[in-house]
This record gives C-alpha cells, structure tokens and sequence, in this order.
C-alpha cells in the first residue's frame, strides 16, 4: 500500500514553471523600451564620436573641424524632457571624456548645464519642432564652443585670437543637426512622447 501511495505521489507531480528569462528580470514593458531608448541615443553619440574621430579630424577647413559628439549629445538631451536631458547630457559628456576624445574635464560641466539651459529655454517660450529644437541646440553649441575657447585660453592650450576657427568649427558642426534630428526624434518616440507642448 505505501509503495502505490509513492508511486501516485511521483507520477502527479506538478510540471516546472516555465518563464522567459525577461520575466525574471522584474522590468516593465515601459521600462524596457526606455531601456532600448537610451541604448539606441547611446550608440547616435557613439557614432558620432567614431565618426568625427577617425573621418572628420582629417578634414580641416581654415584650421576648424566638426564638433560632431558635443551637436549630438546636446540635440538628443533637448528633444527630451529637461529631467531627463539632464541626466543623458550628464552621462554621455561623462562617456565622451572618458574617450579621451572631449578637450578636457570641463565638458561634462560645460554641456550638461548647457543643455539644462536650453532645454527650460525651448519647453518654457518655444513648440516642440525642428526650427525651435535646432536653434535651441546651435545657441547652446556656440556657448560650448567658446567656453571651450575661454578655458583654453585661460590654461595656456590656445589664444582668443583663434576666436574665428571656433566659430567655423561651430559652422560645420551646424550641418549635422538636420540629418541627426529625424534620428533623434524616431528614437525618442520610442515607448510614447515624453512630455506633450
């Protein structure tokens, strides 16, 4: 009698849940494309910054070349809400001087309080749009380029007499907004709109 009690026991025994390693993670739907939003505005800055590392430091126009890394960092953390446009500028300037591609350590200063300007800026007075997120990004690069001008200066590296390769330098860096924003925009709908005008 006890052995068919066992061998009942053995034979009804309850499957093994089974379960997604996603499910084991605890994330949310939400959570998960914020997730893949963040990791696709990550690789736009890793892009860039391999781009205008390995292609665009060889071209030189009037001794000025492109700011790719510092136009993208700031046009993807204004097309998002200041809360968040703060922390991506925070840890993407982070990342980029860690690169060793940034002029120095006070990138990370300069463009996160730059973006956190222009991004209450363009949500307080402006519509979300091309024109008004362009301008918001091309005030706030060419602030970024002459602090890094005015540090430089100040440190010995350079001369306020080199004033107009920066502003060239903010010239070209110019061009890569129109092709960036579409970009940044379809990634940044990823997961529904942030913040409504």
């Amino acid at each position: 009698m006890a052995k068919k009690r066992k061998k009942k026991q053995w034979e009804f025994r309850p499957d093994r849940p089974r379960s997604s390693w996603m499910e084991k993670l605890y994330i949310t739907k939400r959570q998960r494309q914020v997730l893949l939003r963040w990791g696709l505005q990550g690789l736009v800055v890793l892009l860039c910054l391999l781009v205008q590392d390995t292609i665009m430091s060889k071209v030189s126009i009037f001794g000025a070349t492109t700011d790719l890394t510092a136009c993208a960092i700031l046009l993807i953390a204004i097309t998002q809400s200041t809360e968040n446009g703060c922390v991506f500028a925070l840890t993407a300037s982070t990342l980029f001087f860690w690169s060793g591609s940034a002029p120095g350590a006070y990138a990370i200063i300069l463009l996160t309080f730059l973006e956190l300007g222009a991004s209450v800026l363009r949500q307080s007075y402006l519509r979300r749009g091309f024109l008004s997120t362009a301008v918001c990004t091309a005030v706030a690069l060419l602030v970024y380029e002459l602090g890094v001008l005015a540090v430089c200066a100040l440190t010995g590296v350079s001369y306020f007499g080199r004033l107009p390769v920066f502003l060239i330098s903010w010239l070209l860096s110019l061009t890569a907004i129109p092709a960036l924003y579409p970009v940044c925009r379809a990634i940044d709908k990823i997961g529904g709109e942030a913040w409504n005008d």
